[in-house]
């Protein structure tokens, strides 16, 4: 396409936008003000505490926009004509005890696109407060429910948001990331945007700060630029929840447990039965606890498939993560 005309054409889009919508002229144009018109869902876990967000939308890397989150404070979703200050100033008035509502109330007062924003704050305790303005692109709207709130603009129909405040409700029992999946996935069998999708983000947060915030957000999965964003965002959400397995099998390990251990592994392993990595370290945990045997046996299908794996275990006893006497050593990298 020509250049020119290509930019024409945005040039006169732009226009007819701040036409239809005085209130927004500024953010057409505002690079750090994405046009994320898309739908969401903040939700609380009242067991756990932890706390979620997540996302949909047809624009690219969503999740570098819509969410904002922080553990024993809150989840932020700012969206529609997005004001990305929204999220970190949102978070700090939390911090500063306001209730979701007080917070909310303070980031409208004085923004002049108020009219065009979406955003919905979900506190530690539950409490929620969202706001659609009216100049939001049809359709658009919200539901608010005890410990969540869906939102949404530019919809195919206005059967979006109750779709997913529905499929929410209804799951109760399943993990809080599950369920703010199911409600995504309920939004796009009602149509979801209009434009279609593009990219996705589920973030899950601890209900309490802890001393140890690298480990605070313990959710972080986004999908920037896929053809079925929710479908790549369910994918790796189960390997997620493998590779949760596996960590469970080594820490049962660490204590002894090798029942457990085998139990958690063997779980891992039928979740992703093609992934090597998962028969390699299960492979290596048996051989250092003394199953050479099985170690053998899960090895053989490894280096039948890849022979870097047989390499990688001829480097491990130099560093102490191969405890194994020679003869043992030569048994698992001879197998056939």
């Amino acid at each position: 396409m020509n250049l020119n005309f290509m930019k024409k054409t945005l040039y006169t889009v732009a226009s007819v936008c701040c036409l239809a919508m005085p209130a927004a002229r500024a953010q057409v144009f505002k690079a750090e003000e994405p046009l994320a018109h898309t739908y969401s869902i903040v939700a609380r876990d009242p067991e756990t505490g932890e706390m979620a967000v997540g996302v949909q939308s047809h624009w690219f890397s969503v999740g570098t926009a819509v969410p904002w989150v922080e553990a024993g404070v809150g989840v932020v979703a700012t969206q529609s004509f997005t004001n990305k200050s929204f999220g970190l100033r949102g978070l700090e008035l939390l911090k500063q005890g306001k209730t979701p509502d007080e917070a909310l109330a303070i980031l409208l007062k004085d923004d002049e696109g108020r009219e065009v924003r979406q955003v919905s704050i979900l506190d530690a305790q539950g409490r929620v407060a969202t706001h659609t303005g009216k100049n939001c692109i049809r359709y658009a709207g919200h539901i608010t429910g005890k410990n969540f709130s869906v939102q949404a603009n530019m919809m195919l129909t206005d059967k979006v948001w109750p779709a997913m405040a529905k499929a929410f409700e209804q799951s109760t029992g399943k993990p809080l990331a599950e369920r703010v999946l199911l409600a995504m996935q309920a939004a796009e069998r009602e149509g979801g945007d209009i434009r279609g999708k593009q990219s996705a983000v589920l973030m899950v947060v601890k209900g309490k700060k802890t001393d140890q915030p690298w480990d605070d957000v313990t959710i972080d999965l986004r999908v920037d630029d896929h053809e079925k964003p929710l479908d790549e965002l369910a994918r790796l959400l189960k390997v997620y929840r493998a590779y949760e397995h596996m960590n469970n099998g080594d820490l049962a390990v660490e204590k002894g447990q090798m029942e457990k251990a085998m139990e958690e592994y063997g779980k891992a392993e039928t979740m992703f039965p093609n992934n090597l990595e998962m028969k390699y370290w299960h492979a290596i945990t048996l051989a250092n606890n003394g199953d050479v045997n099985g170690a053998a046996k899960l090895l053989r299908e490894v280096y039948k498939k890849d022979d870097n794996w047989k390499e990688l275990t001829t480097r491990l006893p130099e560093v102490g993560l191969l405890t194994l006497k020679p003869q043992d050593l030569k048994k698992i990298l001879d197998v056939k």
